[in-house]
């Protein structure tokens, strides 16, 4: 059954059809051209040549004219428009015109910059021209890296590796940094709250010591579709951007189908599992030989699908390897071998992360599953594009779950359609990564009186680091004086650049299979936890937390295992605080302490609870900030302390999922908890908070807009047809205690912030 007869037989199937809130036909479009531009060299007209281009989409020729003037640009167009071409052309053809001329390509990912490496080799090739481009990461061997310094003109990296292995370290890089001529920084989006912040500090550095080598390259950047790319693209950089975005790329015939499982029990809201729903789709997909790649929102879920779907062709003379999953901590080889696997069509279903949301080239596949909102407008479209990259029709699943922002957007299927995606929010000022970063620069370089690293207060800043001694001034300047390397203790990416390694001792050769960052590891690798790769379980054996290490060993059981967290909250600084009426609304400063409590095994296929054991492992501290409210006492609004309780349960729950609605952040960027009796305000208190040290400015953002959340969050519950409380507004009702009614009892709490906000205004 090829992909047409299989939209028909949808169609027609009322299983299916029953379960659909919108079905989205977007038509084909052809594609818009413009001749090459006369400023190309011809040798680089006949590599395009022999690749069967003869003209460019019109972004691709207003790029390169924009680029040949000397301005930043960013191209926000589709996914797999052509935007390489955006920055390889104009790169290649200034390299051709001075042989000095040197670029760095950044990539978020490894994979994504293993990838755009292939395609500029082979356009070089084509072109016949001696232009050097080579990979520089942790994968690259030692013995290749002086010959990289000395010799490439094009310097492929990511983020991580410009951070800690080259600009500490550029004195090595003289001839790079001398004729720097263009930096290219693909998926922009990608760089938005932490890492956006951070990338945003790394150029800072960057500059500096292009000012002190004497070059100013040009940016280029690249971006999918979101709301403010040209602001976002001008925050990294620290200048002003030119946007194109006069997509000329033609594009297939697209369904986009929103589809929300079915309810199993109405009076307690539940639907039936996404990921059982989504494996239903897929497995359909699959087996009529359909090229499919599924979405889901964690690495635990990718591993519980692979299982699933591998048995598909269970016992079938080794097709089992036509089902992979795709995930971070999978090592780089694997990643690699999975690509091609897809370009080749030798894998027919690939699970994944959002790891494959970006442009890596994984050929045309022809449908998407996405397990679960991706948290963004923005995010699934990208995850959409991966569906008929190359032309042809295809068909894109988005399948809810049962939280509450998936509920609103698939019952509020034109908020989506009608909506513009989101902002790319960053705050390269946040204190705490502003300042690791100025210890970086100091480091690199130093600091001359009176400089400015994007903040006013850099001099105090600096004096600060005298007083803690890491640096020292004399005379006019700021030298660095410690003996540590600054650059090694942060990571881009999260809290902690500290990653734990597992390690299969099945065998009696060791080997190394994965690893999971700091933070994730109580959740995932402690002892007794099954740890599924590739669809192979392995139980921790033993978490040497010290050493950062996890041995597991193959075992075959029927379960899963999930992990609890508790958090606990301190307020230690008010930066500002008002009253409306009877709530109490703040913000500032404050600690939150985690802790693995214990797991539960959960049973694969039918999601039961099947045991629970205990997790004895230190708790992570975080300092971070947070907007609060304060409620008046159970008495004041005419509730038990039991309800109280429920009350703020549901509130913590539903307000965590309508915050990313006007928030535009990842949902992992927030975290919510309530205090019955809070030790700081004295009063029944709920705590929204940044999920990472010093804050990013979210919480900050939420207490302007709250007004706005909490109507967003009352919506969100009456929407929902459970009678008592659900996963799909305030949780499920078997979180809750006593015999009352959870959902009424939050919205009347919703209800007592918005009746006291309308009273104020």
């Amino acid at each position: 059954m090829n992909l047409e007869q299989m939209l028909d037989y949808i169609k027609s199937s009322n299983a299916i059809m029953d379960n659909v809130t919108k079905w989205v036909e977007i038509p084909s479009r052809e594609g818009v051209y413009s001749e090459i531009p006369n400023c190309v060299d011809p040798r680089i007209k006949k590599a395009l040549s022999a690749r069967g281009i003869h003209k460019l989409y019109s972004h691709q020729a207003s790029a390169v004219e924009e680029i040949e003037k000397g301005k930043n640009v960013v191209v926000v167009t589709p996914t797999a428009s052509g935007k390489t071409l955006c920055y390889n052309i104009p790169v290649l053809n200034a390299i051709l015109k001075d042989s000095d001329s040197r670029a760095i390509f950044l990539f978020p990912t490894k994979a994504l910059s293993r990838d755009q490496m292939t395609e500029l080799h082979e356009l070089i090739t084509e072109a016949e021209i001696d232009i050097k481009t080579y990979t520089y990461d942790g994968d690259t061997p030692q013995s290749a890296r002086k010959a990289i310094r000395q010799a490439g003109h094009i310097v492929v990296t990511n983020p991580d590796m410009l951070h800690s292995g080259i600009l500490p370290h550029h004195t090595k890089w003289t001839k790079l940094f001398e004729n720097l001529k263009f930096v290219v920084i693909d998926e922009i989006h990608h760089y938005r709250g932490v890492f956006g912040s951070h990338l945003a500090n790394v150029i800072r550095r960057l500059r500096r010591i292009c000012n002190f080598y004497g070059s100013n390259p040009q940016f280029i950047c690249c971006s999918a579709t979101i709301a403010n790319p040209a602001e976002l693209a001008s925050k990294v950089i620290g200048s002003d951007v030119v946007l194109i975005d006069n997509n000329g790329a033609p594009s297939g015939k697209k369904h986009i189908i929103f589809y929300n499982p079915p309810v199993v029990n109405k009076e307690l809201g539940i639907r039936k599992s996404s990921l059982l729903e989504a494996r239903r789709i897929a497995e359909m997909l699959i087996r009529n030989d359909i090229q499919t790649i599924v979405f889901t929102r964690s690495r635990l879920s990718v591993e519980v699908l692979v299982t699933y779907l591998k048995d598909i062709f269970h016992g079938k003379m080794g097709k089992e390897s036509r089902v992979r999953g795709y995930r971070g901590g999978y090592l780089p080889n694997l990643r690699r071998e999975i690509e091609q696997g897809l370009r080749s069509g030798e894998i027919t279903g690939v699970v994944s992360t959002n790891a494959l949301e970006l442009g890596i080239d994984i050929g045309s596949l022809e449908a998407c599953v996405i397990c679960g909102y991706p948290g963004s407008i923005a995010s699934t479209w990208q995850q959409a594009g991966r569906a008929g990259r190359r032309s042809g029709e295809s068909v894109v699943f988005m399948v809810a779950s049962s939280s509450p922002l998936d509920q609103y957007i698939v019952n509020n299927p034109d908020y989506f359609f009608g909506s513009s995606p989101e902002y790319g929010l960053i705050n390269p000022d946040n204190l705490v990564i502003l300042y690791n970063h100025m210890k970086c620069a100091v480091f690199e370089l130093p600091f001359e009186d009176g400089e400015k690293f994007g903040v006013e207060t850099t001099d105090e800043m600096l004096a600060y680091m005298e007083e803690a001694r890491l640096v020292r001034h004399v005379g006019s300047r700021w030298h660095f004086m410690s003996d540590v390397f600054p650059a090694d203790d942060i990571s881009l990416r999260s809290a902690s650049n500290e990653n734990f390694i597992i390690i299969d001792i099945s065998e009696p050769q060791h080997r190394v299979i994965g690893e999971v960052d700091r933070f994730s590891a109580p959740m995932l690798i402690h002892e007794e936890a099954v740890y599924i790769h590739e669809g192979q379980q392995y139980q921790v054996e033993k978490l040497d937390f010290d050493d950062k290490k996890a041995y597991v060993r193959k075992v075959d059981v029927d379960y899963y295992t999930d992990a609890n967290l508790a958090v606990d909250l301190k307020v230690l600084d008010v930066f500002r605080e008002e009253m409306d009426g009877r709530i109490q609304k703040s913000a500032g400063e404050v600690m939150v302490t985690a802790l693995v409590t214990m797991f539960k095994k959960i049973k694969l296929y039918t999601h039961e609870n099947i045991g629970s054991g205990p997790v004895n492992l230190p708790e992570t501290e975080m300092h971070t900030t947070s907007y609060w409210i304060g409620f008046p006492e159970e008495s004041e609004i005419g509730i038990s302390k039991n309800d109280m309780q429920n009350g703020l349960l549901g509130l913590s729950n539903i307000i965590a999922n309508a915050a990313p609605i006007y928030l535009m952040c990842d949902p992992g960027d927030i975290k919510v908890v309530y205090q019955v009796r809070s030790t700081f305000t004295q009063k029944p208190s709920l705590y929204i908070y940044d999920n990472y040290p010093g804050g990013i400015g979210f919480s900050d953002k939420l207490y302007e807009l709250h007004r706005e959340l909490f109507s967003a969050a009352r919506q969100m519950i009456e929407q929902c047809p459970c009678e008592q409380g659900c996963p799909s507004c305030v949780g499920p009702v078997e979180e809750f205690s006593g015999n009352g009614n959870p959902k009424k009892t939050t919205l009347k709490m919703i209800d007592i912030v918005l009746e006291d906000i309308c009273t104020r205004t």
